[in-house]
């Protein structure tokens, strides 16, 4: 079953429309025409399911109806390439690129963020954060270190970060592919990765293979958050996702739009 949306016809709208039904979302007629009831009772099966709330039928919508199994999403994986991406990041060593990016993409497998938004999400936010497409630690600046203090003495006491004073603000400052920054968010995302001693042992972060799966498991817990901006082509919204603000936004987006011309569109689906 392909992707169902508004112009759709035929017997697959009708699975649609009576699996809308008998979760108690009321299409109009089954008719096996999708028009603008259909729509409507996709919409608000969706929003009631915390999915993608786009109007379409595709894999993941489709699996919650009951319409298929375990949903086989879409993958342009194999479209990324080291040209590619060389493109989406101007000035860049090809070396670095060729060194990291199969980490990236095989990072991206398990967690199922292999559609085309998430893929382009996740290397235009290594641009805005490490543009070398290596993992670095972060610099001191201003922003984490006050005038005379120690390094990322800004960062000891945010407790927003999970951090606890002297010596966490060093301890866990921004490391890997995506900063991973604080105490709260080493815990988290280590052990939703399998390294569970990532707090005891930070420098790990830096680890090409595990900044990657940092990167996917980031991007991953604000998934659905992210797909609506995207969907309403809020870059800035995007980004401040991850980010938290808009530092690096004009490099994410040069980034993500670069992709969206060269990626190719290997499967069109909905969510």
């Amino acid at each position: 079953m392909g992707t169902l949306k508004t112009g759709s016809s035929g017997t697959d709208v009708i699975a649609l429309q009576r699996a809308l039904q008998r979760r108690g979302f009321n299409p109009g007629s089954v008719d096996g025409s999708f028009g603008p009831g259909t729509q409507a009772a996709v919409l608000a099966f969706q929003k009631s399911e915390g999915l993608l709330a786009d109007g379409n039928v595709g894999p993941r919508t489709a699996a919650a109806l009951g319409l298929i199994d375990a949903p086989q999403i879409p993958s342009v994986l194999q479209g990324v390439t080291v040209q590619i991406v060389a493109q989406m990041f101007p000035g860049t060593p090809v070396g670095n690129i060729e060194r990291h990016l199969p980490d990236v993409l095989q990072a991206l497998i398990e967690p199922k963020l292999t559609e085309k938004s998430m893929v382009l999400m996740s290397l235009a936010t290594i641009r805005a954060e490490t543009a070398s497409f290596q993992p670095i630690n972060e610099g001191v600046s201003r922003f984490n270190t006050s005038p005379g203090g120690h390094p990322f003495d800004l960062y000891d006491n945010r407790r927003d970060l999970g951090n606890t004073g002297v010596p966490d603000g060093q301890r866990y400052r921004g490391r890997g592919f995506i900063q991973l920054t604080g105490r709260a968010n080493y815990h988290q995302h280590g052990n939703a990765i399998g390294v569970p001693d990532l707090v005891d042992n930070p420098d790990q972060a830096n680890d090409s293979t595990i900044a990657a799966c940092f990167l996917a498991s980031f991007i991953k817990a604000n998934e659905l958050r992210i797909k609506q901006a995207l969907l309403a082509d809020d870059l800035a919204s995007a980004r401040k996702l991850v980010n938290g603000g808009s530092h690096g936004l004009e490099a994410f987006a040069d980034a993500f739009r670069a992709g969206q011309r060269l990626i190719p569109d290997l499967v069109e689906a909905g969510v």
